[in-house]
């Protein structure tokens, strides 16, 4: 054990391994945060579409060598997320049929422009890391950090301040509307903070892998709790932890860093599901 913690301690004193560890932290809590919303809302396969969206437009943003390809995938992931939670939910393709097509056409259009247009010429390579979150999680800037922290920020305080308002926007959306609540404008408000962390999140754990981030935790704190607010507060709490030894692990036994991260979460997932059975059958 000691061993271990002496190789950790020489592991901290790069700055890229610091860098993950922040992003981790960060990404997990706000995935868990808006994932009970998601799952609530029977929309939570929608961060495995919007991934593949943000792998389709990282293509296209490569091809045209974007010097920032954020400044491209952003808006197009912001913009099929309020399709999708917004506008799809009135169209004749709504819910998983919308998610499913949008998904599995920006994937095939994506990897379609990386093999016409190679950008080096390991194009397995790229598309492995871009899937799965091979290496990309180590070789953060210290700008692409201090966005995140920014960004996460925005986050929290907006989940924090419209607490009332997403509740009641899960919950019942007629009975929102009814009581005069602008359920349109927190839906498209909600659309865009989960682009932006889909965004954010494929450093982490890659286009394939997003999903975890967003369900495990929070139906994993559905097995044990019932009220939204101790659902939440569990999922953000658990999402972290497993971020934190998923990425340690990872540093530790040299495995890709997204897989570690849900097989992490798959974990405490089989561990909540036990916990909440023993509960459950004694009260």
């Amino acid at each position: 054990m000691e061993e271990i913690f002496s190789q950790l301690a020489l592991y901290f004193e790069y700055p890229f391994v610091r860098y993950a560890l922040i992003v981790g932290v960060l990404i997990s809590l706000c995935s868990s945060l808006l994932g009970v919303t998601l799952v609530l809302k029977r929309f939570s396969y929608i961060g495995d579409g919007l991934s593949h969206v943000a792998f389709g437009a990282l293509a296209v943003a490569t091809i045209l060598k974007f010097d920032n390809s954020m400044f491209l995938v952003l808006p197009v992931t912001i913009i099929c997320a309020v399709i999708l939670l917004v506008a799809g939910q009135n169209a004749k393709i709504n819910g998983d049929a919308a998610i499913a097509m949008i998904s599995v056409g920006a994937l095939a259009i994506g990897y379609l422009l990386m093999n016409l247009f190679p950008s080096s010429s390991n194009i397995s390579g790229d598309v492995c890391t871009t899937l799965f979150g091979s290496t990309s999680i180590l070789t953060l800037t210290q700008g692409e950090v201090w966005l995140c922290i920014v960004l996460s920020l925005v986050v929290c305080i907006f989940f924090v301040l419209f607490y009332n308002k997403i509740f009641a926007v899960t919950f019942d959306e007629n009975f929102a509307r009814a009581s005069g609540t602008r359920v349109r404008l927190y839906n498209l408000i909600i659309a865009v903070i989960i682009a932006v962390i889909i965004v954010l999140a494929m450093n982490l754990v890659g286009s394939l892998l997003i999903s975890a981030l967003v369900i495990f935790p929070a139906i994993s704190a559905m097995r044990v709790f019932k009220s939204f607010r101790s659902v939440t507060i569990c999922s953000a709490i658990l999402s972290v932890f497993c971020a934190l030894l998923g990425i340690l692990i990872s540093i530790l036994a040299g495995t890709p860093v997204g897989s570690t991260i849900v097989a992490a979460d798959i974990v405490a997932f089989i561990a909540f599901c036990a916990v909440g059975a023993v509960r459950w059958r004694r009260s």
